[in-house]
């Protein structure tokens, strides 16, 4: 019997006792209830821990469980002033939070950042950190740019820095908050293609930066219009996702890399590298992170571990050399000092041992599979639309939809029909060049891939 499910009944037979009892009453014991749901008593235990947090349950040692006191409703305060206080919103704020909402129980996730639960290897991470929380030196204070031995780890995968160019942070996206702010001042403009990651806009945006599109195609961001961009803007900071950006899966093409390389050199900028689909290749092994071809401290380099192992492994890596390097250090101890010393030790130990190749393998089969099945159930039930490209690594496809189509109202009808898909709107600094929808093979298996689709499919009609 699985423990979760057995710990949900439990859960919702209490609550539906205690919501019909009077404050004080009794409740029956672990025993009762481990026989009237064959649970075993941890996971009764377990389900009354979780109501007694709530504060729906009260337990009393050696007396038993009883229903709490319900505490008298306090009137609800006027905080219409903060309003005012505040100010407008930040921009981009709802569409960030759109994107990491959680999926409602039943609906087919077709939009995500992170593997399906399936393809998370849980199992070892959980080893790991448990090793990691026997070590007493891994609750202690480390060096705030992080471990040494994890940062030479993400060095000699970016092949052109040392490990003291390197800080270690919490997740991708507190590495680009800290890029945006250590590279630039507010009122600064930073390039991005376009279009580009939805987080990189909000955290540019937050730094109040300027932010202006350089259009991308199948090869990656257009030298020769970045070169525009540099000329007309004054820019020195480019934000690029050179191997399967995402939303739209494009690699920078190899005519291309020197070429872009080249126009930032010319400018005097900074190119940020964020290499999240490293260990997310499909096809054929990822080539080199571009700043394995920097010479002169140009390209800012990131890496995260998040997206090709799991939600709850917030570990990444920025870095630079020289100067650039230092800000980026002084930045991250302004923010909050250092990562988990137990998380880094559980990072280190899973990409260091035979587990992380073995993942890595299945991880490209499993994205495989499912890749070509969401682009198969595409061909048959959307055969009206081009056929979206198709990726050869990360976990998105890019969905374009008919002109004049409301992608954001395709959303909402999709929604209806309990799929869950990202639209294409937000993912551009300007305007965007046509209607899509960005769709993740990574959060279903095939079969409830075909069904989204399907069920996409009749959205799109209604």
């Amino acid at each position: 019997m699985n423990d979760d499910n057995a710990a949900d009944r439990v859960i919702q037979d209490l609550r539906a006792v205690a919501t019909g009892s009077a404050p004080g009453s009794r409740l029956p014991t672990v025993r009762e209830l481990t026989a009237r749901h064959q649970a075993s008593p941890i996971t009764v235990s377990r389900a009354i821990r979780t109501l007694a947090a709530e504060g729906l349950l009260d337990t009393q040692p050696g007396r038993g469980t009883f229903v709490a006191a319900r505490a008298a409703a306090a009137p609800a305060p006027d905080l219409s002033w903060q309003s005012i206080a505040l100010g407008p919103r930040p921009a981009g704020e709802d569409a960030m939070s759109a994107l990491l909402a959680v999926p409602r129980p039943g609906a087919i996730p077709l939009s995500s950042g992170y593997l399906d639960e399936d393809l998370q290897p849980a199992a070892t991470l959980g080893a790991a950190l448990a090793r990691a929380a026997r070590h007493p030196s891994s609750w202690q204070r480390g060096p705030a740019e992080g471990r040494e031995d994890l940062r030479a780890w993400f060095a000699r995968g970016a092949g052109a820095l040392r490990a003291d160019d390197l800080v270690i942070c919490p997740g991708g996206q507190a590495a680009l908050s800290t890029a945006f702010r250590a590279l630039a001042a507010p009122g600064d403009t930073v390039l991005v293609e376009s279009p580009t990651y939805l987080g990189a806009l909000a955290a540019a945006r937050a730094a109040g930066l300027r932010v202006v599109p350089v259009p991308a195609d199948a090869a990656g961001v257009r030298p020769d219009l970045l070169a525009a961009a540099f000329r007309r803007t004054g820019a020195r900071l480019f934000y690029c996702q050179p191997m399967f950006a995402n939303p739209h899966g494009a690699t920078l093409a190899p005519g291309r890399r020197e070429r872009v390389l080249a126009e930032v050199r010319a400018a005097g900028a900074f190119l940020l590298e964020d290499d999240y689909a490293r260990d997310l290749a499909i096809d054929a092994d990822p080539p080199p992170p571009l700043v394995c071809a920097d010479t002169d401290g140009h390209v800012v380099y990131l890496r995260s571990l998040t997206k090709s192992a799991a939600p709850g492994l917030r570990v990444a890596a920025i870095g630079a050399r020289g100067p650039a390097g230092a800000r980026l250090r002084a930045a991250r101890v302004l923010d909050d000092f250092f990562v988990s010393g137990p998380l880094q030790q559980a990072a280190l130990d899973f990409v260091t041992s035979p587990a992380w190749p073995r993942h890595l393998r299945a991880l490209r089969a499993a994205l495989r599979t499912r890749r070509d099945a969401l682009l198969d159930a595409i061909r048959r039930h959307l055969p009206a639309l081009d056929p979206p490209p198709v990726p050869r690594g990360g976990l998105h496809a890019w969905l374009r939809l008919p002109d004049g189509t409301d992608d954001v109202a395709v959303t909402t009808a999709a929604a209806a029909r309990h799929v869950v898909v990202f639209p294409g709107r937000p993912w551009y600094a300007a305007e965007p060049d046509a209607p899509h929808l960005r769709l993740t093979f990574a959060a279903a298996p095939p079969a409830l891939l075909e069904e989204g689709v399907h069920r996409l499919a009749q959205a799109l009609l209604d």
